[in-house]
């Protein structure tokens, strides 16, 4: 197994204990909120049970607070009737003067067919002599309720206004102080959920809490909100008696949401933290990468510069001999090889120097390099589709060297028998030079580590080809490199993309 293939072992494994992580993670986070949220609805249901018997408290004074009123009402009728009885001349008036005498509590002011206080009773004592103060309790009495008729003679009745006694009042206070208490009781809850208390239209709002006053302030807002509080929980209906029924909404607490989403966000935030570090890890590792890499080609170019050195001196030895001038003529060509290989060397590292280069020629001058040292049984082809001559920023030496480098991998495919194939062509200020082989192809799994340093299908060899390739392409030529198909068998063929 390779490392390439144990490395992508150990990157399915990563990611499968990742995953289970996560999901673990999320699971409990999940548990935790639903016990949280069950805890927080039965809360609710606690604080719900006891609204509703404090509303049903509010109810019963209610009912009382309308006997009382109705008693009062009565009460009056009573002074009314027995103030008719005293206009009769009856003999027996004890009742009816009983009845007067028993209402000490209810303010009452009787009038004439003319509007004029004929008889008053249970008003301000020190007042009821002042007729301005008279006056302004009978406006008063008249905008209560309407008045009781006395007919006392024939066409001839008497009117008695009256208003709520001081105990009514006192018993109104303690009832509006109920109510309040209920409200509050309603918005300031145990379990701190947010909490609307509506009308029997479930649209106006009474009361609130929990809520931003600016939410509430915003009405389109404040509707939305409502409906999507009823979309959770149904409202808890309060029966205030007399047909008023008032609505509770209420939903989840800010922290019970917080919590739902904390376990999401944290993950983000721990996604982006390795992501992070692993790009700055790759940063450092791929700049370590660079560095030995550049320190074997620059320590390989010096290495080279000294036998080659002798071997230049050698040959002109050999050129005063009598040694056939053709064996010497080749070695000369093979030293000059030498020298190009340790110029490349030391080139890599720094950044060359681009020149504007026929890209045609530097394939035909490659293509008949490897020809002249490959089987016979291996074909060279150039295609060129494009009428013009095409033109490229380019570093020759470096150039060639990914050119030689590609040709002699397909070479190695093929066993030395096939077909290379180079085209090149011309496409929207593109150049594209696609180098192709009749060899063994590459599996799919490999396509994406064919360039990683070390990556190699030989007994023998580093692996550093096609990584030197890519780091030539795209480092310094600033154009791309890629394996553009293979298949099994058949053949590779890959594509560089140089700008014009």
């Amino acid at each position: 197994m390779s490392i390439y293939q144990k490395k992508q072992k150990w990157k399915w494994w990563l990611a499968l204990c990742a995953m289970l992580i996560v999901l673990l993670s999320l699971w409990y986070s999940q548990q935790i909120v639903h016990k949280i949220s069950s805890n927080e609805k039965e809360k609710v249901k606690l604080w719900a049970g006891a609204v509703q018997k404090r509303a049903n408290l509010v109810k019963t004074t209610n009912e009382l607070f309308t006997e009382i009123r109705n008693e009062e009402r009565k009460k009056v009728e009573l002074y009314a009737e027995a103030t008719k009885e005293f206009s009769k001349n009856f003999v027996d008036l004890s009742f009816a003067i009983r009845v007067l005498q028993d209402n000490s509590t209810v303010p009452v002011i009787m009038t004439n067919n003319e509007g004029k206080i004929v008889s008053f009773r249970n008003l301000d004592s020190i007042k009821q002599k002042d007729t301005a103060y008279l006056s302004s309790q009978l406006a008063e009495m008249k905008m209560l309720y309407a008045p009781i008729e006395s007919e006392y003679a024939r066409g001839k009745k008497n009117y008695i206004y009256y208003k709520n006694s001081k105990i009514f009042y006192q018993i109104k206070l303690v009832f509006d102080s109920l109510i309040k208490s209920f409200i509050s009781e309603v918005v300031i809850n145990s379990a701190s959920v947010p909490v609307l208390y509506t009308d029997s239209t479930q649209k106006n709002i009474i009361a609130y809490g929990n809520i931003d006053e600016q939410t509430i302030a915003d009405t389109d807002k404040m509707q939305h909100i409502l409906l999507n509080i009823k979309e959770q929980n149904p409202p808890i209906e309060i029966d205030l008696g007399d047909g008023i029924k008032n609505y509770i909404f209420y939903e989840e607490s800010s922290t019970l949401k917080q919590l739902r989403y904390f376990p999401y966000i944290q993950l983000l935030i721990i996604t982006l933290f390795l992501l992070i570090a692993y790009a700055l890890f790759s940063t450092a590792r791929n700049s370590e990468q660079n560095l030995v890499f550049v320190g074997m080609s620059k320590e390989t170019a010096h290495q080279l510069g000294t036998p080659l050195s002798s071997l230049m001196a050698w040959i002109e030895y050999l050129k005063e001999t009598t040694i056939d001038p053709s064996v010497v003529l080749e070695m000369n060509r093979d030293v000059d090889r030498l020298q190009t290989i340790a110029d490349r060397f030391s080139k890599i590292g720094s950044q060359p120097t681009l020149t504007n280069e026929n890209v045609h020629d530097i394939l035909q001058h490659a293509l008949d390099y490897l020809k002249k040292r490959s089987s016979k049984n291996t074909q060279f082809i150039l295609e060129n589709k494009e009428q013009e001559p095409i033109e490229a920023l380019l570093c020759v030496p470096l150039f060639e060297w990914v050119i030689e480098n590609i040709c002699r991998n397909g070479i190695d495919a093929m066993d030395g028998k096939g077909k290379i194939t180079v085209s090149l062509h011309k496409q929207q200020h593109k150049v594209y030079i696609d180098i192709s082989d009749t060899g063994k192809g590459i599996a799919k799994n490999k396509l994406k580590t064919v360039f990683e340093p070390g990556y190699t299908t030989k007994q023998r060899g580093w692996g550093m080809g096609l990584s030197l390739c890519k780091r030539i392409i795209e480092n310094y030529h600033n154009g791309k490199i890629f394996v553009k198909q293979s298949e099994l068998n058949k053949g590779t063929t890959f594509r560089i993309i140089l700008g014009v």
